[in-house]
């Protein structure tokens, strides 16, 4: 096993020296805001996407003392779009913790893993990229690697899982050079490795593979869980009196936490509106308070994690407000432009901009 193990981790720095051309900002960097900032921002999130967001909240937030500073407002509109907005509280959070400690981050492996939002891989990432600790980040790349090379059928989302490939990562980890060991093999699942369409013809490691050897290399890694989806199916009236709209503020536990959104109705099943229903269901609640149907929108898609999001918006005038809707926010379009809103209600705006 061990000189399996030197043919792993020798054969895949010698790759990552030669042939890896995978650029991106924060590639050997040593700084730990940096390495932090966009271990969070990739968490569940494509390189690709993540990029741009990368580099613009560098440009708005050099440092950790600059985030720890920034508006809660102002921080969720420049994350708008990248979905997972917990992540984006976490953000802040740990930020402003970081900040009343001096400005450093920890640098050992479990100080930073008490931070709010860093688990294991990212904890790891930051004490192997920043202060060159001997950590194995292990995320989907890894396991999928790890899985295929010792042809372990495992299911990596269980507990005996999880534990194997974390001692498996550790044991292959180059200890001497954790952080280019570390950046090699999460390149080599991005760009050889790949979950579909694997460049098996010219992978440095095929002679010890075993998935390669057996014919395995696509049913491997294994996962247990099968993940349930569920529809949601929401309607937006999108509410404007005198020349303001309604906003509201979403909370509790569910999807789109601190995010704004207009007046929501969710029903359990699928409703589509037109003109005439949609007046005959608003005249049906409030009575004597409809000036007129501006607009329905077509049905609009967004797919989550673990549901998928129906909406459709009807745009609609008042002529007074009713009571229950009195304790609302009613912003004007300025206002409402420095808010950050879910990706389907933006898809809206975009075609329909408030006027």
């Amino acid at each position: 096993m061990a000189a399996t193990n030197s043919f792993f981790t020798t054969a895949l720095l010698q790759w990552h020296s030669t042939e890896n051309v995978r650029s991106m900002p924060w590639k050997g960097i040593k700084d730990p805001y940096r390495i932090w900032l966009s271990e969070i921002i990739l968490q569940q999130t494509r390189v690709e996407q993540g990029l741009p967001y990368y580099e613009k909240f560098i440009e708005a937030y050099p440092t950790v003392h600059a985030l720890a500073a920034a508006k809660d407002e102002a921080v969720f509109k420049l994350w708008e779009g990248l979905g997972y907005y917990n992540r984006c509280r976490n953000l802040l959070f740990t930020a402003r913790y970081i900040a009343t400690q001096g400005g450093n981050f920890p640098n050992n492996y479990n100080d930073l893993l008490a931070l709010k939002g860093v688990g294991p891989y990212t904890a790891a990432a930051i004490a192997s990229f920043a202060f060159n600790l001997p950590y194995a980040v292990i995320d989907g790349n890894v396991y999928r690697v790890l899985a295929r090379f010792s042809g372990n059928d495992t299911p990596t989302d269980s507990t005996e899982g999880q534990l194997l490939f974390k001692a498996l990562a550790q044991q292959m980890l180059a200890t001497d050079t954790p952080a280019e060991y570390n950046q090699a093999i999460m390149d080599f699942g991005a760009t050889v490795c790949t979950p579909l369409q694997p460049k098996c013809g010219s992978c440095p490691l095929q002679q010890n593979c075993v998935a390669y050897a057996t014919g395995t290399v696509h049913h491997l890694p294994v996962k247990a869980k099968t993940l349930v989806k569920k529809n949601r199916w929401l309607t937006y009236f999108v509410i404007e009196h005198n020349g303001k709209w309604l906003i509201h503020q979403r909370a509790g536990s569910d999807i789109w936490q601190q995010l704004h959104e207009f007046y929501l109705v969710e029903t359990g099943e699928k409703q589509v509106f037109n003109t005439q229903a949609a007046t005959k269901w608003w005249n049906e609640q409030w009575p004597n308070t409809l000036l007129r149907i501006k607009h329905v929108s077509r049905p609009l898609k967004q797919q989550l994690t673990h549901q998928t999001i129906h909406a459709q918006f009807v745009a609609l005038q008042l002529i007074t407000i009713p009571a229950s809707l009195q304790h609302y926010e009613y912003l004007t379009v300025n206002e409402i432009k420095q808010l950050a809103f879910p990706k389907i209600i933006n898809q809206y705006l975009n075609a329909a901009p408030l006027t």
